[in-house]
């Protein structure tokens, strides 16, 4: 077990350093930390997207018995995957971080700050991502005892498709990185908003309903019958993961009513998103 964790915890933030060194060194480049910093975290995120996305489908697609079968991947990835979660708790401090000063409030050209002020960066990092730094934690913490010890083997094919939810990550990063430069009124921001839009309701919102009815199909019930079918437990883990889900799925959608609604129109107050 510890081999798939040391690799994660090397490559990581391994490639952030190399990509926010890259960024900065490179003559034809020469970027300012804040920006270094912001996207190569957003590429790390990327990465570990398709990356999980790749192992999911090998698994779900190479187990035909969805509760029997095994793929030494599941268990492989997950142990790889558990020291970017911690790593990107760090890394979205960063940001958040860069992000802070790049607004003013990092002190006069770049001076000693006052004394408590890194925690109420802190405190507002926390405030802004609590979300995000909670799923983190939940994913270290819970989600990978669970899928270690408590499955016992069991259920490689469920796994596999939870991976696959990281599909819509990539687009994600990339419309931040464009959000972040001013780019929302670009074709590219138009269209990644669209594959992010469709990729989040696909892989994250409808994923849940397919697993139910992936192993209705296995268990011969029908779709409605298959919560009644399985243990509480079980019922109650998939709705405390759909839930954030669904939250994320609705800022998305917010955020498309704004990018897509004509320029200049009075925006209906349903749709307006926040900075």
């Amino acid at each position: 077990m510890l081999t798939p964790m040391v690799a994660g915890g090397v490559v990581f933030p391994g490639l952030f350093l190399l990509s926010k060194n890259t960024l900065q060194r490179l003559p034809q480049l020469r970027w300012e930390e804040a920006d270094a910093v912001i996207v190569s975290a957003r590429l790390v995120s990327s990465v570990q997207a398709v990356m999980a996305s790749t192992a999911g489908y090998i698994v779900s697609t190479s187990c035909k018995h969805i509760i029997d079968d095994q793929h030494w991947l599941s268990s492989a990835y997950t142990q790889f995957a558990v020291p970017y979660f911690i790593y990107d708790i760090y890394a979205m401090f960063l940001c958040h971080w860069h992000k802070h000063q790049v607004k003013g409030h990092g002190g006069d050209e770049g001076g000693a700050r006052a004394p408590g002020s890194i925690w109420a960066v802190a405190r507002g990092y926390l405030h802004k991502e609590f979300l995000m730094v909670l799923h983190h934690a939940v994913m270290v913490l819970v989600c990978f005892p669970l899928s270690v010890v408590w499955r016992q083997g069991k259920g490689d094919f469920f796994l596999g498709c939870l991976l696959m939810a990281e599909v819509s990550t990539p687009f994600v990063c990339l419309g931040k990185i464009l959000i972040q430069y001013k780019r929302q009124h670009t074709l590219l921001h138009k269209v990644n908003g669209a594959l992010m839009l469709v990729s989040f309701l696909c892989c994250r919102v409808l994923l849940f309903p397919y697993l139910y009815w992936a192993y209705g199909r296995h268990a011969g019930l029908p779709l409605l019958a298959v919560p009644l079918a399985i243990p509480a437990h079980v019922n109650l883990g998939a709705a405390l993961l759909l839930a954030p889900q669904l939250y994320w799925f609705f800022l998305i959608c917010r955020g498309a009513c704004r990018l897509f609604r004509p320029r200049g129109s009075t925006p209906p107050s349903p749709c307006q998103t926040q900075d």
